[in-house]
């Protein structure tokens, strides 16, 4: 318990107190679904900031942890099987953490498929769309003349903002109770803001959806959680 020594990305990001979680993001949306859920949760963690670099996520250290060089991962010293855990994938964190802390995931067994229901339409839809929105309305591709990706990925992300306004309507969670289907949906809608494409979306228009963020960002583990690693390394 708490041996982090065999871990190559101890290297470049040692761990202060390695007997707690250790956590290695960006605040991103993908980065602050994880703080936020070790917030929420209370599981005891130790932040340390990976930047988008190719000098950190493309590091010997960090593909150590994640070939896949995307934040997050994660180290958990108290693994399930008496041992240190890596993990990477949000997706793949969340539930870990969920089953972990016996939070977040409902209280039956047609609760828990619900909500992974909405983790993988996060997952699957929502996440990889509205990324790609941001490529091409706000970063790179906004500059390219042919505008039919673009166009291709509004009308995605509308689509996708009408199915989650229908199914949140009468509902103060998209399943149930609060879950980690909540914390990894809400934080790409909040990427609209960052990609300037809020107005080109018609986000206004989605008033169920538009409620539902502000019930989101009003918690006060959100609140800690957005902010969590900070952008410049300490």
């Amino acid at each position: 318990m708490g041996d982090l020594s065999n871990f190559k990305i101890n290297d470049k990001w040692p761990a202060k107190d390695p007997s707690v979680l250790q956590l290695y993001s960006f605040p991103t949306p993908n980065g602050v679904k994880i703080s936020i859920a070790l917030e929420e949760m209370g599981i005891p963690y130790e932040a340390h900031t990976v930047t988008l670099s190719d000098t950190d996520v493309k590091s010997p250290e960090f593909l150590s942890l994640n070939p896949n060089n995307k934040i997050p991962a994660i180290i958990d010293p108290n693994g399930p099987d008496g041992s240190p855990l890596a993990l990477f994938e949000s997706g793949a964190i969340l539930i870990y953490l969920s089953e972990k802390s016996g939070k977040l995931m409902g209280s039956t067994a047609t609760e828990k498929a619900h909500i992974l229901q909405w983790l993988m339409f996060q997952m699957g839809g929502l996440g990889p769309m509205f990324g790609q929105l941001g490529f091409f309305y706000k970063f790179a591709g906004s500059k390219w003349e042919d505008k039919r990706p673009q166009q291709r990925y509004l009308g995605e992300a509308k689509r996708l903002l009408n199915v989650l306004d229908g199914a949140v309507e009468g509902k103060t969670w998209i399943a149930g109770d609060y879950s980690i289907a909540d914390i990894a949906i809400a934080p790409w809608l909040r990427a609209l803001e960052i990609y300037g494409a809020k107005e080109a979306v018609g986000f206004s228009e989605y008033k169920n959806v538009a409620a539902y963020l502000d019930r989101f960002l009003e918690r006060p583990a959100i609140v800690k959680g957005l902010q969590i690693p900070p952008r410049t390394p300490a």
